[in-house]
């Protein structure tokens, strides 16, 4: 899997075309040019998403109404696609070689690995970063995973209301029960799935982590479900049907859902420790890196080919020491693009390396034979 080029239009501060090569790309420039935003408009044609925001639509270029980035990716030399996210207000459009495409199916069309500061939430932050870790795992072997997701969310948030009315309205346990009831039983086995899916993909990343990559020190993972110690997962759905049943009283005082997997975490330990509580800032870091590198060996041994490698200043975020490391290890799998503002790190690997400078949000090769840059009006007519 390689992408190929990107191109964008109104998206941040961002401008033009750029033909990316194989291996390693380094996008570098000075502070507040546009080097992120590179970053993330690969990782928005990629995903749909933003690692930087949750609302896309504060992407699109302060005083215009529409923002494009569109991407080409070859799956070998004769296989091409075309790629392409556009935000309006609210909305948003993808496109497989022009034609509308669901999420499942455009998911499926490029997928890539990222190290970022908030990516650093996986193994320090709330375990609902380390479920969206999970699931943007379990949806790069299973696209159609994203549907289950969307609708235990919207089951979730319709059985909430349920109970927030049923706790306002005094209702009985026996009232509430019936009008829950349609609920929990898509409920039951939408979550069945998910726990399903989630600890598989855990058990793929714990054959293929290199435990000891940096320090003496061991990673070592865990799927910890919200109903261990209260029966038998083995019967999932037996076993969550009852806890819903038992725990409706608590839910309708609460009025909110306390039993299904959006109460579940990853365990992260180091050397035995809970990495949060016991970790320092290099091994938290370490072990995000071994998490990353176990999910490219996952993907490759289910596709057969190698995700996309993004990392975001990746001089801030790790020592000389790592950078070595992770550099040589991902030499000859993925196509890796980092961003750096120290001319000291471009110069340690131009001699391998694509090298991309961002001046005003568009990008020169360092070598002006390259034509990597695309006026913003070229930009604007071509899509």
């Amino acid at each position: 899997m390689l992408l190929e080029w990107l191109e964008v239009h109104n998206f941040r501060n961002l401008s033009g075309r750029i033909s990316w090569g194989g291996g390693l790309n380094i996008i570098y420039g000075d502070n507040g040019q546009g080097k992120t935003n590179w970053l993330e408009a690969i990782y928005v044609l990629a995903t749909t998403k933003s690692f930087r925001t949750q609302k896309l639509q504060e992407s699109i270029r302060f005083g215009e109404d529409l923002a494009v980035v569109r991407g080409s990716v070859a799956e070998s030399a004769e296989v091409h696609r075309e790629l392409s996210v556009a935000l309006q207000s609210n909305t948003k459009s993808i496109t497989v070689n022009g034609k509308r495409e669901s999420v499942a199916r455009y998911l499926s069309q490029l997928h890539i690995v990222s190290f970022t500061a908030d990516d650093l939430e996986i193994v320090r932050g709330v375990p609902e970063a380390r479920r969206k870790f999970l699931d943007r795992g379990v949806v790069a072997l299973h696209p159609a995973y994203v549907q289950t997701l969307s609708d235990y969310n919207r089951v979730i948030k319709q059985k909430n209301r349920l109970l927030q009315d049923a706790s306002e309205l005094e209702m009985s346990v026996e009232q509430a029960a019936e009008i829950i009831a349609p609920w929990n039983e898509q409920l039951i086995s939408l979550s069945a799935e998910i726990h399903s899916h989630r600890t598989g993909y855990v058990q793929r990343l714990i054959e293929a982590l290199e435990r000891r990559l940096f320090e003496r020190e061991e990673v070592t993972i865990r799927y910890v479900s919200s109903l261990e110690g209260k029966g038998d997962l083995s019967d999932y759905e037996a076993l969550i049907s009852e806890r819903l049943q038992l725990r409706l009283p608590a839910e309708i005082n609460a009025g909110y859902s306390l039993i299904g997997p959006h109460r579940d975490d990853l365990e992260i330990l180091f050397d035995g420790r809970d990495i949060r509580a016991f970790g320092s800032s290099g091994q938290q870091r370490s072990a995000l890196i071994i998490l990353d590198l176990a999910a490219i060996s996952v993907y490759y041994s289910w596709h057969n080919e190698y995700p996309l490698f993004l990392i975001d200043d990746v001089d801030a975020e790790l020592d000389r020491k790592r950078i070595d490391y992770l550099l040589e290890y991902l030499e000859g799998r993925t196509q890796t693009f980092i961003t750096t503002s120290k001319e000291s790190l471009v110069e340690r690997f131009v001699a391998g390396a694509n090298v991309y400078q961002i001046q005003g949000g568009a990008a020169r090769a360092d070598e002006p034979e390259k034509e990597v840059i695309r006026s913003a009006a070229t930009t604007s007519e071509s899509i």
